[in-house]
């Protein structure tokens, strides 16, 4: 079934809880032919004037690593705008692992608030992204070890079972967001065979009023049913869709849509000069793009002494990397990957101020040197690095690798605007990401 996007007005709006995930549902709206740009923050008149007309509208967030009471202060406006602008679908985005506890990044708590504006009967949420090998079935969630890797079940995957903010100790979803206060129904893979007999099951399942009805996703072959029934209800009364850019993928798949680059080969130019790499995940998989990084200097952070705000280790680090990229070297700084870095992240409060001290890292360099690409490794640094910037919107350029697009800066700023930008969570990309970053493809 196609669908005309001509008429000015958005069919979608979306808001990612982090900044890497929303990159990454800005691509998949993009590659699938809607016009797409993904805000920082609320815009206001100005910056949508700029943006243009606009079938797709995203807010990029960090609601993911946020308690109750941050979570309404970011989300309370977010789901004001949106609920100005009248879509038939808004998507709350989340991690396609569905990493997420009762004090931080509680799904259960975001819905709550979203159900303020938008009080529809039916809450589908997509439970994978085939993709990115993430799949759902019987409601167990599955996942890549890391690319090309062993599906595994989420509670036995190597680094979510352990994760040090959102460990992931149950695959059952229903059962994971139930500790967040979320009553959740499911429609398991093999009743898609019978679209006629699923669409009364989803009234019937609606009636009884649950939080959330959650949809397996076996394989892409999926994803067209489940895209169709949200938009069939979409046409009734507006609908509030949760998951990961598989919400998008299905819409995409439903409507069929005509995007004349679709299938042309996905082309990256080569950095115009030094590439700057901030990474702050403990990810195994960002350890090894880092392992692989031989194009560029390496420096090792001290989170310690960052996240106590220690102004003269600030300045001479901001120093020492802004003297590397003058020299037109690329420059890689990265938390040092230990045990104690674990620990001291583990506790209450600490994952947060990393991040936030790697956005005023962030914004120091790029105030000292102008750079024309830059990549920032890790959901919550990524989210709380770009909020330190003044910079207002994205727009996609293409994908590095799956699940990780390089997108452009918009700013008012003459020194941030056009700036290309890679934003990529922990588990995503291949060892050689950081090289694909200097050299394109």
């Amino acid at each position: 079934m196609s669908a005309s996007f001509i008429d000015g007005h958005p069919r979608l709006a979306f808001y990612g809880d982090d900044f890497t995930g929303a990159t990454d549902t800005l691509a998949t709206a993009t590659r699938a032919g809607l016009r797409s740009l993904l805000f920082l923050r609320v815009p206001d008149a100005a910056q949508l004037r700029a943006a243009g007309p606009l079938d797709c509208i995203g807010i990029a967030g960090a609601a993911r690593s946020m308690d109750g009471e941050q979570m309404r202060a970011e989300l309370t406006p977010v789901a004001r705008f949106f609920a100005s602008l009248q879509v038939p679908v808004t998507h709350y985005k989340i991690c396609s692992t569905f990493d997420s506890g009762v004090q931080i990044g509680n799904i259960g708590a975001a819905l709550r608030i979203w159900r303020e504006t938008i009080d529809n009967p039916f809450v589908p949420m997509v439970g994978g992204q085939p993709n990115l090998r993430r799949f759902c079935l019987f409601s167990h969630l599955f996942a890549a070890e890391k690319a090309g890797g062993e599906v595994v079940r989420i509670d036995r995957h190597p680094t979510m079972r352990c994760h040090p903010v959102t460990p992931m100790d149950e695959s059952d979803l229903r059962k994971h967001l139930a500790r967040q206060g979320l009553t959740v129904q499911a429609v398991h893979y093999p009743q898609y065979l019978d679209p006629a007999a699923l669409d009364d099951q989803i009234d019937a399942l609606s009636a009884s009023r649950p939080d959330a009805v959650l949809f397996d996703v076996s394989g892409e072959a999926d994803l067209p049913v489940i895209g169709g029934l949200i938009w069939a209800r979409a046409q009734r009364q507006r609908v509030l869709a949760v998951g990961a850019s598989s919400v998008v993928q299905a819409l995409a798949a439903w409507w069929q849509l005509d995007a004349p680059h679709r299938d042309q080969a996905n082309h990256i130019a080569p950095a115009r000069g030094p590439v700057l790499v901030l990474a702050g995940s403990l990810s195994p998989i960002t350890a090894q793009q880092i392992g692989a990084a031989h194009s560029y200097d390496q420096i090792l952070l001290d989170p310690q002494r960052l996240i106590e705000h220690d102004q003269s280790y600030l300045q001479a680090t901001v120093a020492r990397i802004a003297d590397g990229l003058r020299q037109g070297r690329h420059m890689l700084a990265c938390t040092a990957p230990h045990q104690g870095e674990r620990q001291l992240l583990s506790a209450s409060g600490a994952s947060q101020q990393l991040a936030h001290a790697c956005g005023e890292l962030l914004r120091r360099l790029l105030q000292a040197v102008p750079l024309t690409r830059v990549g920032v490794a890790g959901g919550d640094t990524s989210s709380h690095a770009l909020k330190a910037l003044d910079i207002w919107g994205l727009s996609y350029i293409g994908n590095l690798s799956a699940g990780v697009a390089l997108c452009r800066a918009h700013a008012d700023l003459p020194q941030l605007d056009g700036v290309e930008l890679m934003l990529k969570g922990g588990q995503m990309g291949g060892s050689d990401l950081f090289e694909l970053l200097v050299r394109g493809v």
